[in-house]
């Protein structure tokens, strides 16, 4: 009974709250899309007249020579820049600060955020910290920085995270283990370029896992209670694309057509969260990059059929329209029907992509702690369409165990780790008569 009163109390202040962020401005970049947009992006940055660029990246795109046609356009306008090419996956924040003393050091004053979701958090972050020096674990939450962050260009080399087109950097805090998430609609970059040619050479496994974190994007803004007429356009729009499309650049990477589309999917989704937020998904696949560091887009997919199917007696209507823009299902069908339709479609999406079901770091543990954190972070600051208590989203999380290995196993490889000792009786050899 408590927790049902509880669960009206926060889903009525989160209505509260959705009626009053749909009335907060968030400014769109300007998108450049196809085959050399990376280029076309840097020919326009060129003539924006900055005094020197800051290109934030990790080592492998700048080993793999991915910056060429943006540096090459820079050079061409005669742009003055420099390169930090330093990030890791889940940026934390001794890295972000080295980065802010970077740009610092090289006199910068505009950002191009190149690479996967990390490199577009981290220029975010440094984005803001520049102009409001000061903690960033001080400015984590929402608008918690006084003077605008520095301009941002983005040019993303995977599919998922839509963070070009997004509020929010969510980054690292090694000291506590925790995703800390900086909120701030000037942090959106002013211009964005979907180069499907940068995604050629993902392999299968980032594909698919970025792939599911875009579809999850699109699903939780279409689920919850923050909808509007625009986020529920980007949500379908992005949900019709991934199914048409996930497979194909999974199987055939080189497909530009297929890695175009997921590109427009991600940003679409992308689109949609922003206005719309997310959910669940979201707040136990932070706590499992938090502590595990895990990648996030493999998070989202593994828990985002356990949650769907949590919810579904609240959004059955949803998913039952999330069917039809996916095409596994027709709008002549009842509604019940569509919506089970689309709970398998994503459960084999997932088998297709060589999804796991479980994840392998998870530990029995662990699991109150991340349900607590995970809670906390959902009621708080998310519109989710059906509440779970503490005990509900610690048996949710816990469907996310690896299976117990047999005791007989476990007993044979500790039996073969074990040290041979040879007797002293039987090394002798018996006496001759």
């Amino acid at each position: 009974m408590r927790n049902t009163v509880r669960a009206k109390g926060l889903g009525a202040l989160m209505k509260g709250a959705g009626l009053i962020t749909r009335f907060i401005p968030i400014p769109q970049p300007t998108l450049l899309v196809g085959p050399g947009s990376s280029a076309r992006l840097g020919q326009a940055v060129a003539g924006f007249g900055h005094r020197k660029i800051l290109i934030v990246t990790d080592s492998i795109i700048s080993k793999l020579g991915l910056l060429k046609d943006l540096t090459d356009a820079l050079n061409a306008g005669g742009a003055q820049f420099v390169v930090f090419d330093e990030i890791t996956p889940d940026a934390p924040i001794p890295l972000i600060q080295k980065g802010i003393d970077f740009f610092h050091e090289h006199d910068c004053d505009a950002i191009v955020a190149f690479g996967g979701g990390s490199s577009m958090d981290a220029s975010k972050a440094i984005a803001v910290a520049v102009s409001n020096p000061k903690p960033l674990n001080q400015l984590a939450g929402y608008l918690k920085g006084l003077r605008a962050p520095v301009k941002i260009y983005a040019v993303p080399t995977t599919a998922g995270t839509g963070s070009e087109v997004t509020v929010a950097a969510v980054i690292s805090d090694p000291v506590t283990h925790k995703k800390l998430v900086i909120v701030d609609p000037r942090m959106v970059p002013k211009m964005a370029a979907l180069d499907p040619t940068l995604m050629t050479g993902l392999p299968p496994h980032i594909t698919a896992a970025t792939g599911i974190d875009a579809l999850t994007h699109a699903i939780e803004a279409f689920v919850g209670n923050w909808t509007t007429s625009y986020s529920d356009g980007m949500a379908l729009s992005a949900v019709s694309l991934i199914f048409e499309n996930l497979r194909t650049a999974y199987t055939d990477g080189q497909n530009l057509a297929a890695r175009e589309k997921m590109s427009l999917a991600s940003t679409y989704a992308g689109f949609a969260f922003t206005r719309a937020n997310v959910g669940y998904v979201h707040a136990i696949a932070h706590q499992f990059g938090g502590l595990y560091h895990t990648p996030h887009g493999l998070a989202n997919a593994i828990m985002l059929p356990y949650v769907l199917k949590y919810s579904h007696p609240a959004i059955v209507d949803r998913l039952a329209l999330l069917a039809v823009a996916a095409k596994v299902g027709t709008e002549n069908e009842d509604t019940d029907t569509l919506a089970q339709k689309f709970l398998d479609a994503v459960d084999q999406l997932n088998r297709d992509l060589g999804i796991p079901t479980t994840l392998a770091a998870l530990r029995e543990a662990d699991i109150p702690k991340l349900a607590v954190a995970a809670c906390h972070e959902a009621h708080t600051g998310y519109p989710v369409p059906r509440y779970m208590s503490q005990k509900q989203c610690e048996d949710l999380i816990r469907k996310a165990l690896p299976p117990k290995e047999p005791s007989s196993t476990k007993a044979d490889k500790a039996a073969a780790s074990a040290p041979k000792r040879t007797s002293a009786k039987k090394s002798q050899k018996p006496a001759k008569n």
